[in-house]
């Protein structure tokens, strides 16, 4: 049962690959509080048969979208605003990838070009969706743009490699921008740092199923999963959160405030034959 929490609001999901992932589940919960919205993936995501599924079952435009193209990006806007039939009240950036992360490039032995491509699709793209979403003027007064982030911009996670660069960059980005976006149009800008995830996109880092029981050890709420993230988001786009903006905002069950718990210690005891 919804609350109508975006009733009568406009939204853009970037995204929303498999009903795993985080912006799917953004997407289902949107309409269902009452919003339309319309997606935007990579065109090859949106020729899947998933994300047309999607897009049936929501009543939802699908405008495929190279993220790292202002011209796209653009037309994206411009587009959901004419399906839509007005300006923008929300938007989602759910995008990362990092090619070193595929091909097993560990740190200290980085491709550069590779680099260049993740810092641009991970992070870069959120400043381009941004600027053009100002220039624009596509988002009406008290919208709100998330980015999906990871407390490895913070701290050091073996294994998460160029992408912690790339999530602290995103998150640099929501601070400088939002004060513009805010200052100006009254536009909320922010980033959620969400617990590890077995979405598409996450299984690609190295360890991602130890570091998923480790921090659910850790945190005393458990990791939060993507529907639980999803519903976060939506009390981020709605009117109840209009004073928030320029934050990262840690939803992680605890995890990012807890430096050992016992059940992590008892673990880590019997590892080493300790009881």
């Amino acid at each position: 049962m919804g609350f109508d929490l975006l009733k009568g609001k406009r939204g853009i999901i970037f995204g929303a690959l498999n009903d795993k992932s985080i912006a799917w589940k953004v997407a289902e919960r949107a309409k269902e509080e009452g919003a339309i919205i319309t997606l935007s993936n990579t065109p090859v995501a949106c020729r899947m048969g998933e994300v047309v599924a999607l897009g049936e079952k929501l009543d939802a435009k699908i405008i495929p979208a190279d993220a790292t193209n202002v011209a796209d990006l653009e037309n994206v806007f411009k587009e959901s605003m004419e399906a839509l039939g007005g300006k923008i009240d929300f938007v989602l950036h759910s995008i990362g990838m990092s090619l070193n992360v595929r091909k097993g490039r560990t740190y200290d032995d980085l491709d550069y070009n590779f680099l260049n491509k993740t810092l641009d699709i991970s992070a870069i793209s959120f400043h381009k969706m941004l600027q053009v979403a100002y220039k624009m003027d596509a988002i009406n007064e008290w919208g709100s743009v998330l980015g999906l982030s990871y407390v490895a911009a913070q701290r050091t996670f073996v294994g998460y490699n160029d992408m912690a660069d790339a999530k602290s960059l995103l998150e640099s980005i929501a601070r400088s921008f939002g004060f513009i976006y805010g200052k100006e149009r009254k536009v909320r800008v922010n980033t959620v740092s969400q617990s590890p995830t077995l979405t598409t996109a996450g299984s690609g880092v190295k360890g991602l199923d130890g570091l998923f029981n480790f921090a659910d050890t850790m945190s005393p709420l458990g990791n939060a999963d993507a529907l639980e993230c999803a519903d976060y988001c939506l009390t981020l786009f709605s009117d109840l959160t209009r004073k928030v903006t320029m934050q990262n905002l840690f939803h992680d069950g605890g995890f990012s405030n807890v430096g050992i718990s016992e059940r992590t210690m008892e673990l880590y005891n019997k590892g080493f034959g300790q009881e």
